[in-house]
């Protein structure tokens, strides 16, 4: 099944649009803004990029210099994205930045109501996000839940109601006793965590005030007094509906949408299995599935990997009839009727599916053991290890006791369900990583536009990722290249359904509209990316090096100061005043408020305690990053570290402010939020091994080698296809300066390989012997030779960044007096992931305007190393203006004679971009 990709209508969002430009704009006096460290420090998961962009957005509206008071913000992202790790990031925050205690969680069902009080406040729940101690600024931080918010409120004590929207309206709309009131919503500032929130729009849709709807029950707390704050949350919603654009188009703060979500590889990739098989053939088929995962994840030596398949009806009979087929099917199953059932389905016309066909080659290579193979099906698959999950979500009908928590653990290792039947339950909420298979059962061939949405929705739901551990290490992230083998068993989320054409089109419709790429589970053999026969007989090939430089072990005599962490001029520090933790009533003009530095006078007692305060500064903590610090005392009071008694430490404070306004808690804290600055750079600094400026030849045809690569194809994209690698044919003569027979990439690397292409002839004018070779493909798997094959910092930076990169592309430049090696990076992403990885571009460039310092081993004389700018869209960083000078400075590589800079201006190709 195809469909044409469709272009995504555009739907102006001003606010965001104003905090994207505010967000690279020089004028923003918050552009260095990073996520504090105690956010992440007190979590379990590290925040993710976009997530902690979403943060840095929501800040700018709490900072705008125009004092606007926005108190209601919407944060769109995608549904497995980490919204609740969000929410906990942000609960920590809006804490210790602005100064909120009490908080309200709030959702429609109480599905996802009992989720996120185990995510918040069960410390017992291992899906618990904060650390079991937190601590800000050297301070025990407790989060208390509640159903009321205490009058005497406690300090570093944060106060968490949970509850359903429904019991939020009833407590404002049918006073009760212990029901919090209105009045009460305004006693203490309170912030608002309104989940699924495309739920709270009943008047808004209706175009009239309903004075007891649940968006009218949330506007009354909002509106409690003007700094309470509501911040909501939702994959899903409707801009296409007039009445909801007009209430969120200055509200909707960051967008994270599903396509980015999912090839940022954050996610499973997603297959459909289409067929006409009827349910019980289809349940078998699943249950071979699941096993030959389990199998699969076994060999790999997977420790733990329970894959979980899901049963969908269109009903609750529906439902219950199928349930009851299985287990019958299980009970009644027969080592014969297995057997023949592999063979019958190995040879069906209509058996396209990849995964399928290396199920039943698996079985039918094992067919021996089919006797053992079926007692452990009918073992992992009995009806105790089946749970039925259609109960009401709203009041009778609930969960048995404990069926709950199991739905919701069925990660867990002492968890041994395997199958779940379900109608909708599931839709939101439901929070499960090891679901590998949703089977649409008991169904007809209706399918239209509001059930495939819903199919949608638990599609994407059931796309998380599962972090099992593979050779020791768990990853939040896909392992396996799309598509091959692994990455089809233990990385893929599969929906098996009918192969109905009026049905798959609305179920590719509704993918679309919630931006999730899918495709069908077909054999999908690798394509063969192979050196083109024409530059094997090339010299180049033959006899040709690639030059890296070489990695030197770190000795632990190397860290004898914090310069070498990145510390730069520790003897008279600034920090901003965001490191005070004054509380003054700046907030609404922060950004614009005047300020100036004042000296803190410090004794040695601040340092002293701030390092109680912080664990890192615990001695033996301290040893594992600083090897040769003798004690704590010499950290304190040695050149080579703080150096305190010549510490001269200011902070930026507001023009009313001077050094007798501080009190010794503010001295304090100052200090606590420099050290755990210090902490921060230390950590990050540290490495075992490091680049050196002494280049290493490769042989050439060693490591650029014929290799096998699939490119997943999908049918549920829009218009917008810049994320997509996919295959481009480079033969031809036009071509030979290209050394593979296909470039697999994406749109902005391939718009980089065809303007390099535009300028080959006039490049070969000068130097005859021009290449393009694509690199970051390049491992040869048997040796594991191309792992080595990393550029590693070696300049001196404020950024000490000793891990390696691999840039994508060498432009192999030759003459018959030298030949220059030129490192390009394509680089596309928001200005933040820019600003983390400036320190590739700053080491490409430093090759090139150091080159006199480069060495090479055996002294070779004729070799020039040049890296240019990132290559970004649209050629931003001017990197072709670049590589013209690059080209044209044959001897010393210092700069362009005035001859050189005429030839240049003769050169439109290269500015022409």
């Amino acid at each position: 099944m195809s469909s044409k990709p469709k272009k995504k209508k555009q739907i102006s969002l001003p606010l965001l649009d104003e905090l994207k430009r505010h967000d690279t704009s020089l004028f923003n006096e918050n552009i260095a803004f990073q996520v504090p460290e105690y956010v992440n420090n007190n979590l379990i998961h590290d925040l993710r990029d976009y997530q902690e962009n979403a943060i840095r957005f929501f800040h700018y509206t709490q900072t705008f210099n125009d004092a606007r008071n926005i108190n209601h913000v919407l944060f769109n992202m995608a549904t497995g994205s980490g919204k609740t790790d969000l929410m906990a990031a942000l609960i920590l925050f809006m804490f210790k930045e602005y100064g909120y205690q009490n908080f309200v969680f709030t959702v429609n069902t109480n599905s996802v109501l009992n989720k996120t009080i185990d995510n918040l406040t069960n410390k017992a729940s291992n899906k618990y996000l904060f650390q079991q101690t937190m601590e800000i600024n050297g301070e025990r931080i407790n989060i208390i839940p509640v159903t009321r918010f205490p009058v005497e409120q406690s300090k570093n004590v944060i106060y968490l109601k949970l509850s359903t929207v429904q019991s939020l309206s009833n407590d404002l709309f049918i006073p009760a006793e212990n029901s919090m009131s209105e009045l009460e919503y305004g006693r203490n500032k309170v912030v608002i965590l309104g989940d699924e929130a495309h739920h709270y729009s009943a008047s808004t849709k209706k175009e009239k005030d309903e004075e007891k709807t649940w968006e009218a029950a949330i506007n009354r707390i909002l509106n409690a007094r003007d700094d309470n704050r509501l911040l909501e949350f939702t994959a899903t919603i409707d801009l296409e509906n007039k009445n909801i654009y007009e209430k969120y188009k200055d509200k909707v703060i960051y967008r994270y949408t599903l396509d980015k979500f999912m090839f940022q590889g954050f996610s499973k990739n997603v297959k459909r299995i289409e067929g006409s098989a009827d349910d019980r053939d289809k349940m078998l088929n699943v249950v071979l599935l699941s096993e030959y995962r389990r199998y699969t994840a076994l060999a790999k030596g997977i420790p733990i990997f329970k894959p979980v398949i899901m049963f969908k009806s269109q009903n609750i009979n529906a439902s219950n009839n199928a349930n009851q087929l299985f287990n019958e099917m299980i009970e009644g199953l027969t080592v014969e009727e297995l057997n023949q059932f592999i063979l019958r389905q190995q040879k069906l016309d209509d058996n396209e599916s990849s995964t399928l066909n290396f199920a039943y080659q698996y079985y039918l290579e094992h067919s021996e053991e089919l006797p053992t193979i079926l007692r452990t099906i009918k073992r992992e698959f009995e009806p105790r290890r089946v749970l039925n999950a259609n109960d009401s979500d709203r009041g009778a009908g609930m969960l048995e006791k404990g069926q709950y928590q199991a739905l919701n653990s069925l990660e867990d290792e002492d968890n041994l369900y395997r199958v779940i039947f379900a109608v909708a339950k599931l839709t939101e909420g439901w929070d499960v990583l090891n679901l590998y298979d949703i089977v649409r059962v008991s169904e007809n061939a209706k399918g239209d536009k509001k059930s495939t949405m819903a199919e949608a929705q638990l599609i994407g739901r059931g796309a998380r990722y599962n972090p099992f551990i593979l050779e020791g290490q768990s990853s939040y992230k896909r392992r396996f290249e799309d598509d091959s083998h692994d990455s089809l068993l233990l990385e893929t989320l599969h929906y098996h359904t009918i192969n109905e054409p009026q049905y798959l089109k609305n179920l590719v419709n509704s993918l679309e509209a919630l931006d999730l790429p899918s495709g069908t589970d077909e054999k999908n053999p690798p394509l063969d990316v192979k050196i083109k026969s024409n530059f094997k007989k090339t010299d180049v090939w033959k006899h040709g090096k690639i030059y890296y430089n070489q990695t030197i072990v770190v000795p632990d005599s190397y860290y004898t100061d914090l310069s070498k962490y990145g510390v730069q001029n520790t003897n008279d520090v600034t920090l901003p005043w965001s490191y005070s933790s004054r509380e003054v009533d700046y907030k609404e003009e922060a950004t614009s408020l005047r300020t100036h530095p004042i000296v803190v006078k410090l004794d040695d007692r601040y340092f002293k305690k701030a390092m109680q305060k912080l664990t890192f500064f615990r001695f033996d903590t301290m040893k594992r990053y600083l090897p040769e610090l003798k004690s704590k005392e010499e950290f304190l009071y040695s050149e080579n570290w703080l150096n305190i008694k010549n510490l001269t430490l200011r902070v930026e404070a507001p023009l009313e402010f001077t050094e007798s306004d501080l009190t010794s808690r503010d001295k304090l804290n100052i200090v606590v939020s420099y050290l755990s600055d210090i902490e921060s750079k230390i950590i990050k600094g540290y490495s075992s091994e490091r680049g050196s400026n002494k280049f290493i030849g490769y042989p050439i045809k060693e490591y650029l080698t014929d290799y096998r690569k699939r490119v997943p194809k999908y049918d549920s994209l829009k218009g917008n296809r810049s994320q997509i690698v996919e295959p481009r044919k480079m033969l031809g003569d036009e071509n030979d300066w290209f050394v593979y027979n296909l470039a697999i990439v994406n749109e902005l690397e391939f718009d980089l390989i065809r303007k390099i292409g535009e300028r080959v002839q006039e490049l070969r004018e000068t130097y005859p012997e021009t290449y393009l070779f694509r690199m970051d493909e390049q491992m040869n798997r048997e040796t594991r030779k191309g792992e080595y094959l990393k550029l590693h910092q070696f300049q001196q930076s404020d950024q000490v960044r000793f891990e390696g990169f691999q840039p994508d592309f060498i432009l192999y430049l030759r003459n018959a007096e030298y030949y220059i090696q030129v490192f390009i990076e394509p680089k596309g992403g928001d200005s933040r992931r820019m600003e983390r990885e400036q320190w590739k571009e700053e080491l490409l460039t430093y090759i090139t305007e150091h080159a006199a310092e480069l060495a090479f081993e055996d002294e070779v004389s004729n070799v020039k190393i040049k890296g240019l700018k990132f290559y970004t869209d649209k050629d931003g960083r001017n990197m072709f203006s670049q590589l013209a000078q690059v080209v044209l400075d044959k001897d010393h590589f210092t700069g362009l004679s005035i001859e050189q800079e005429s030839k240049v201006a003769e050169l439109p190709l290269f500015y022409d971009v």
